[in-house]
């Protein structure tokens, strides 16, 4: 997608934060929130674009939007800008403090920042103000520990390092670190590059650099506009491999290696391994791994967690790759809270070479999405009527079902038999306890209609906790129901984490790697999900979107048409 898209849709989700702490009405907030979104999720360049012409983007938006695109910002959002302090806004980030709690605390206690909001609770300013008892005081200091991390999920990292990256005219650039180990959320980014010194002057002087925290010739770290930290550090060629393992880690991984190197009289560092002066190996990480009798360990199992052992056996898994995948089973449309039309999204799942693709809007018991049987089975009938311009991909009708609190699911088993995929999804009452939570999932993998169980824990990162679930007893019932589990790859969910998958793997629960897309550069979020289920050791076999459609259809227990 391209970054304009991305900055005029962030413009507009800050100007309707702005708008909201300012007391402008509910009903203007969301028009922008969703124009926002829409402008996101456009697959189309902005600036090669009728903005009028997307969804959601009326005349004073439209405006807004163009002089966006001239001048990198527009005049209502600045006014705003001068109206409420910088950390006011931080505030609203803080889960569970939303825009007019934080502005109450603004007017009447003074409190302008995560900081002072801190001070406050510890200082006891807050006992007795209304709507902020001892449970509400907890769960804003457990926010403000989040907030304190300043961590990404993978999302918003890769585009920086992505974006640092084609911003700079090196010879040679990766990004390494825990992005690269494919960790589910990023605290700070560290970027290799080879070429001249003067790369540091370019890069210290990119837009996006807020602050520049140290420069030097061989390495300098910026805070970015977003607060995330990037390390640049020039490497000399004859050294990139080392240097990618070493800047890669994970520290734990490092130290195994380089406590094997000892042991057989050699040191390794970030520019080779060497015997004495001598360099055993250097230029590739292929040939660090392969001096040390070792498989190359791929990036995402660097965590000391057996994989090198593993790798001097030689017995390295096959680990599913992003080329492995045949299809998405969890995708949305405009039918519901998507922003493509139908015919959207199959055409953008056909250029990717998909050999079967699923939509999966929402079913009726989610009530925002006004959802219809007459709907869905509308929707049915579209779809076979596309299925004739598409024979080299079969199209999937689906439904992602809501999983109540007792672990019923919408529409009854006659209505459900008409779908091909059923996913079934936690949307509610997420605070239930553990073990009703642990029996509602239960239920629903012993459903005959539910196929795959989308986005399991219902996190969502910095804004939303997972649920509380016995997760040996729930994967314990996948396993012997043959219910899939999801790991859903848009980043702010990343669900399945890693740990879990790994846990649900031990149990012989079978995974799908999906997008959860609701517009068409949704569909490029695959790659997060093959990261998750990199670092959880799966193999192709282990990932039903890796099998072809025959074998997908009998284990769902249909039969190709």
């Amino acid at each position: 997608m391209a970054r304009a898209n991305d900055e005029a849709a962030a413009a507009l989700e800050e100007y309707a934060e702005l708008f909201a702490l300012n007391g402008g009405d509910a009903f203007r907030v969301r028009s922008y929130q969703k124009a926002a979104k829409s402008i996101a999720g456009y697959p189309e360049d902005l600036r090669d674009s009728d903005v009028r012409a997307i969804p959601g983007v009326g005349e004073a938006i439209a405006k807004k939007v163009e002089e966006f695109l001239q001048r990198g910002s527009f005049r209502q959002l600045d006014d705003l800008r001068g109206k409420v302090p910088d950390g006011v806004r931080r505030m609203t980030r803080i889960p569970s403090l939303g825009p007019k709690k934080a502005l109450f605390l603004f007017h009447e206690l003074g409190i302008d920042s995560p900081e002072a909001l801190r001070e406050a609770i510890e200082g006891g300013r807050l006992t007795g103000l209304r709507g902020f008892g001892p449970k509400t005081e907890d769960n804003l200091l457990k926010g403000l520990s989040q907030l304190a991390e300043t961590r990404v999920h993978l999302g918003i990292a890769t585009d920086l390092a992505e974006k640092v990256m084609a911003s700079l005219p090196a010879d040679r650039m990766a990004y390494a670190g825990s992005l690269r180990r494919m960790r589910e959320t990023i605290g700070d980014l560290d970027v290799l590059a080879v070429g001249s010194p003067e790369l540091m002057d370019v890069f210290a002087a990119q837009p996006y650099v807020a602050e520049v925290i140290a420069k030097g010739e061989r390495k300098t770290s910026i805070k970015t506009d977003r607060g995330i930290q990037v390390d640049l550090r020039l490497v000399p060629d004859e050294s990139w491999g080392a240097a990618l393992v070493y800047f890669t880690g994970s520290k734990e991984h490092n130290v195994h290696i380089r406590e094997m190197a000892v042991k057989k009289g050699w040191k390794l560092s970030e520019y080779g391994l060497f015997e004495g002066e001598r360099v055993i190996a250097a230029e590739t990480e292929e040939d660090i791994y392969a001096a040390l009798g070792m498989q190359w360990v791929p990036p995402a199992l660097r965590e000391d967690t057996g994989e090198i052992q593993a790798a001097l056996r030689g017995e390295l898994p096959r680990l599913v790759e992003l080329g492995d995948l045949k299809g998405d089973l969890h995708t949305h449309t405009n039918l519901t809270d998507g922003i493509a039309s139908l015919e959207d999204m199959v055409e953008a799942a056909s250029r990717r070479g998909y050999a079967y693709y699923a939509v999966t809007d929402h079913a009726p018991d989610l009530i925002m999405q006004r959802m219809t049987l007459d709907k869905a089975l509308a929707q049915r009938a579209a779809l076979q009527e596309l299925q004739a311009k598409y024979p080299g991909m079969r199209l999937l009708h689906g439904s992602e079902l809501n999983i109540g609190p007792d672990g019923s699911v919408d529409w009854p088993e006659d209505v459900l038999a008409g779908f091909d995929v059923c996913v079934a999804s936690v949307h509610s009452h997420f605070t239930q306890s553990r073990d009703d939570m642990t029996r509602r999932f239960i239920a629903a993998c012993e459903n005959p209609q539910v196929h795959v169980i989308g986005h399991p824990t219902t996190r969502k990162i910095g804004k939303r906790p997972g649920v509380d679930a016995d997760w040996d007893a729930v994967f314990r019932a996948a396993a012997r129901t043959g219910t899939v589990m999801e790991i859903d790859a848009y980043p702010d969910r990343a669900d399945l984490p890693s740990d879990l998958v790994r846990l649900a793997r031990h149990h012989g629960v079978k995974f799908s790697i999906d997008s959860d897309s609701h517009a068409v550069p949704h569909l490029a979020h695959l790659r997060y999900g093959v990261g998750i289920a990199q670092r959880a050791w799966l193999t192709p076999d282990d990932v039903v979107t890796t099998w072809p459609l025959d074998r997908l259809l009998a284990y769902f227990g249909r039969q190709q048409d």
